[in-house]
């Protein structure tokens, strides 16, 4: 059982039709309302400075409220929360984020779903690494390291990321996906010290990407079969929290090798640039370094 409790602070080429913008207006502004609902709810009166005024009968603050110390009209901020069909200028949005104290991540999420300025549908090739970056992450050695595309679909990896993580290639084609690995692999899940924290952050870290993919059947199709299949993805997806990506520690559980720590960092790709690379640098806690060069010879003798 899930509860949803408070905020915690290889592939084929072929040729496909990515459509990537504009943003679908319907699904950007319905994002868009349950974006600014769900920030308006998590707030009090005390966090903003204003007086409690007694006993509430919703959540969080009022539409007015939020209105005042925007510097906006009521009813032009209740069509925002209501979908209706209005296009918030870049300094309504500016005020909006302050009004509602969103962090740096929330600020260019808003901006995203309330602008809603991206390029027109491209016709592109299926997603697949640069061959020189591929084969940079091949050649990384005992560092763990994957490429992933817009979707967060892996495109490549190398050993040590099998040997940490785990294969890729055991998902079916369609799957080969780090938000699928992370909510529906039990052996994934049972590597992952401390996996909520680390599958909220993961969660957050794609819905900021998906805001720049609304109405992109393969995001559409990939977020519904995770709704189906994780109870955790469906109680947080209804969040909508956002995160950006970043640097950081994780520390794994391996079933051989035992604890094992890292420090990570993530790279766009600037040929393309919504492919990232995540590498994964060994630390000396726990052996680790000794301990991944065991696990890869392992691996190179079988």
């Amino acid at each position: 059982m899930v509860v949803c409790g408070p905020a915690y602070p290889g592939t084929r080429e072929g040729i496909i039709l990515v459509v990537t913008a504009p943003l679908d207006n319907a699904s950007r502004r319905s994002e868009l309302a349950d974006f600014l609902r769900k920030r308006r709810e998590a707030l009090t009166p005390d966090d903003v400075g204003l007086p409690n005024g007694g006993r509430r009968r919703t959540p969080g603050l009022r539409r007015e409220e939020v209105a005042q110390l925007a510097g906006v009209g009521t009813t032009w901020y209740t069509w925002l929360e209501q979908g209706r069909d209005v296009r918030a200028s870049q300094s309504v949005l500016e005020s909006l984020a302050q009004a509602l104290r969103m962090t740096a991540a929330e600020h260019a999420h808003l901006i995203v779903l309330g602008r809603g300025d991206e390029v027109a549908p491209v016709q592109q090739r299926r997603e697949t690494p640069d061959p020189t970056v591929q084969r940079l992450v091949e050649n990384l050695g005992s560092s763990p390291a994957f490429i992933i595309g817009r979707r967060w679909d892996y495109l490549a990896w190398n050993p040590a990321f099998t040997a940490v993580f785990g294969d890729p290639l055991k998902y079916p084609e369609g799957r080969r996906n780090q938000l699928w690995a992370i909510f529906t692999d039990a052996e994934r899940r049972r590597r992952m010290y401390e996996w909520e924290p680390g599958a909220r952050n993961a969660l957050a870290k794609f819905r900021a990407d998906n805001a720049r993919h609304l109405g992109d059947p393969e995001f559409e199709e990939l977020i519904e079969d995770l709704r189906e299949a994780s109870e955790e993805f469906r109680c947080w997806w209804k969040r909508h929290e956002v995160a950006r990506s970043g640097t950081g520690r994780k520390r794994m559980r391996h079933p051989d090798a035992g604890t094992l720590w890292f420090e990570h960092a993530a790279f766009k790709v600037e040929d393309n640039p919504e492919q990232r690379l995540i590498l994964y640098s060994p630390l000396p806690r726990c052996n680790t370094p000794e301990k991944l060069a065991r696990l890869l010879g392992d691996t190179a003798g079988t």
